[in-house]
C-alpha cells in the first residue's frame, strides 16, 4: 500500500530533475566557470584585499546569470546547427527536452535578473557592461558573425572578456588602466584557446557550414595564428606591472605560465609544419590554455597580499 502511493512520485521528479538539467544546460555551464575564474581575483585585485561578501555575491551571481542568459540565446538561434555537430548533439533545444519558446523565455528571464542583480547589488556601470556582454555574445558573435567568417571567434570572443570590466567596475565603480589589460589578455587568450578545439571538431563545423579558421584553414594556417596570438596575450599580460602595479607573484606568475604556454604553442606549430598535428596534440595547447588563465589569475588574486608593485 505505502509503495503504491510513492510509485507515481519517482517519475514525475524524475522529469523535474530531466528538466532543471535541461535549463542548466542551456545556461553552458562550462563557459560561466571559466568566466567566473577571472571575476573574483579581478575583484580582490581591484579592492587591493577582501570585497565585502554581498558585493562579491551580487557580481558572482549577477556575471554567472548574464553568461547564462548569452549561453541560452545561442542555443536558441543555433539550435538549427546544433542538430548537425556532435558535439552539440545532446543539447536541450536539440534533443526536445526544452521547447524554444521555453529556451527564450528563460535567457530573457536571466537576463533581465542578471542585470537587476548587478545594478542593485553592484552599481549600474557593472549592469551595463553585463548588458554588452549579452549583447557582444549573442548579437555581434552569434547573429553577425558566427556564420560569416572566420574572425567570428577573435571579435564575438570579445564577450567572454566583459566579466574583468563588470568586476572591476563593481568594486571601483570606474574602468580603469588595469581592467583595460586584462580584458586584453583574455580577448588574445580567445583564439589560442578555441581554434584547437574547433581544428578538433573541423569536421562538426565544416558539416554545419561554420566558417571556423581551425575547420576552414589548415593547420599550418591555424598554428601560425596561434603563435601569434600566444606571444600578444604573454606581452599583453605583462602591461600590468607599469600600468596596473602589479608585483613580483603576479609577474613571476606571467613571466613563468607565459613561457610554458608559449612552449606549447611553438610545439604545435612545430608539428603543423612537419604534417604532424593530431587532434590530441591540438587539444593539449585548448586544455593549456585553461590552465594559463586560472594561474595566472590566481596569482592576480594573491599578488596584493605578498609585496609591493614593482613599479610605482
Amino acid at each position: 500500500m505505502s509503495t503504491d502511493a510513492h510509485a507515481p512520485a519517482r517519475p514525475q521528479s524524475s522529469r523535474v530533475a530531466r528538466k532543471l538539467k535541461a535549463y542548466v544546460a542551456l545556461t553552458k555551464p562550462r563557459i560561466i566557470e571559466l568566466l567566473l575564474v577571472s571575476t573574483l581575483p579581478t575583484m580582490i585585485y581591484a579592492q587591493r584585499g577582501f570585497p565585502s561578501i554581498g558585493l562579491i555575491a551580487a557580481t558572482l551571481i549577477g556575471g554567472a546569470f548574464a553568461a547564462g542568459s548569452a549561453g541560452a540565446f545561442n542555443c536558441y538561434i543555433d539550435r538549427d546547427i546544433d542538430r548537425l555537430m556532435r558535439r552539440t548533439v545532446n543539447r536541450p533545444l536539440v534533443t526536445g527536452e526544452v521547447t524554444p519558446r521555453e529556451a527564450l523565455a528563460f535567457a530573457w528571464i536571466l537576463g533581465i535578473a542578471s542585470l537587476a542583480i548587478l545594478w542593485f547589488g553592484a552599481n549600474p556601470l557593472s549592469s551595463v557592461l553585463g548588458a554588452g556582454a549579452i549583447f557582444f555574445y549573442v548579437v555581434i558573435y552569434t547573429l553577425v558573425l558566427k556564420r560569416r567568417t572566420a574572425q567570428n571567434i577573435v571579435w564575438g570572443g570579445a564577450a567572454g572578456c566583459f566579466p574583468v570590466l563588470i568586476a572591476w567596475a563593481a568594486v571601483t565603480g570606474t574602468v580603469s588602466w588595469p581592467a583595460v589589460v586584462l580584458f586584453m589578455v583574455i580577448f588574445l587568450w580567445t583564439p589560442p584557446h578555441y581554434w584547437p578545439l574547433s581544428m578538433r571538431y573541423g569536421e562538426d563545423y565544416r558539416n554545419a557550414h561554420v566558417p571556423m579558421l581551425g575547420a576552414v584553414a589548415g593547420a599550418k594556417v591555424v598554428s601560425v595564428q596561434v603563435v601569434l596570438y600566444a606571444w600578444a596575450m604573454v606581452i599583453c599580460s605583462l602591461l600590468l606591472v607599469p600600468l596596473g602595479h602589479a608585483g613580483w607573484v603576479y609577474t613571476l606568475a606571467a613571466v613563468a605560465v607565459g613561457g610554458w604556454f608559449l612552449w606549447e604553442s611553438h610545439a604545435l606549430y612545430s608539428r603543423a609544419q612537419r604534417e604532424e598535428i593530431e587532434d590530441k596534440k591540438a587539444m593539449k595547447v585548448f586544455h593549456g590554455s585553461i590552465s594559463y588563465l586560472t594561474i595566472l589569475f590566481l596569482a592576480l588574486a594573491i599578488d596584493p597580499f605578498v609585496g609591493l608593485p614593482l613599479v610605482r
